[in-house]
């Protein structure tokens, strides 16, 4: 075995890694919903956390996204990505509910 193969193997091992982790935390997401585990507050919670690790699972695993010096400028693009989005729906729904208020 040459080093090609060692390193397709353990890409491939990542991919499946993250497939599993994957379908495990929506199965889980969806089975605290279906089951009714905790009362509001605390699902709504759960369910935020389970989706946060959805995020890093998919971050890691199929966009190899990681904390290593190589890719701290993916993960800052990414970040950076996520706080202008985060700030345009903030202020869509600020405006949304200015307009709500005002037409009530």
């Amino acid at each position: 075995m040459n080093m090609h193969d060692d390193e397709r193997k353990r890409e491939v091992r990542t991919y499946l890694v993250g497939y599993a982790a994957a379908l495990a935390l929506t199965g889980a997401a969806f089975a605290a919903v279906h089951w009714g585990l905790a009362q509001a507050p605390k699902l709504l919670a759960l369910v935020l956390a389970l989706g946060f690790l959805q995020i890093v699972v998919q971050f890691r695993c199929f966009l190899h996204i990681s904390l290593a010096r190589s890719s701290r400028d993916d993960l800052q693009l990414i970040l950076f990505s996520a706080l202008i989005i985060a700030l345009m729906v903030g202020g869509t729904l600020v405006i949304l509910f200015n307009l709500h208020e005002r037409m009530m």
